[in-house]
């Protein structure tokens, strides 16, 4: 498991974008590790929005890849999935559900935030309580 330390000092590549690692979560039986990112909403636009997006994972998938000197994922906590190729788009553009460096995701959108949850912890953490736990309202 990558310890709190590598958390806080590097980035989680996450649909071709860099996270920065937020806070950690207890949720039920496990820790979820929550990063964040801010973007603006289109920059095309007279006055883009800016966006928050967070993206939540077990504390336990999350990898720390020297090769590369960032964080990724990998559900056995030990090997990487493929990470995709291709660039970074807008998130307006993103599908809902995705898959990402072999994992299955949906995206929601709360308030003003976009969260990336894996898909089996979706309906968890998106109900009023789930939402309260990582510190998010609406």
């Amino acid at each position: 498991m990558v310890e709190l330390a590598e958390l806080e000092v590097n980035v989680l590549e996450f649909v071709h974008k860099n996270f920065s690692f937020a806070r950690m979560v207890p949720w039920k039986d496990q820790e979820l590790a929550v990063f964040q990112r801010t973007e603006t909403e289109n920059e095309a636009k007279f006055r883009p929005k800016i966006i928050h997006l967070v993206l939540v994972v077990p504390r336990t998938w999350v990898i720390y890849d020297l090769a590369a000197d960032l964080l990724v994922l990998g559900t056995d906590g030990r090997t990487p999935g493929p990470r995709p190729v291709g660039t970074a788009v807008e998130a307006a553009a993103e599908t809902h559900d995705f898959r990402e460096q072999g994992i299955e995701f949906r995206r929601f959108s709360v308030d003003a935030v976009l969260l990336y949850v894996p898909k089996d912890l979706a309906a968890e953490l998106t109900t009023p309580e789930g939402r309260a736990a990582l510190g998010l309202v609406g």
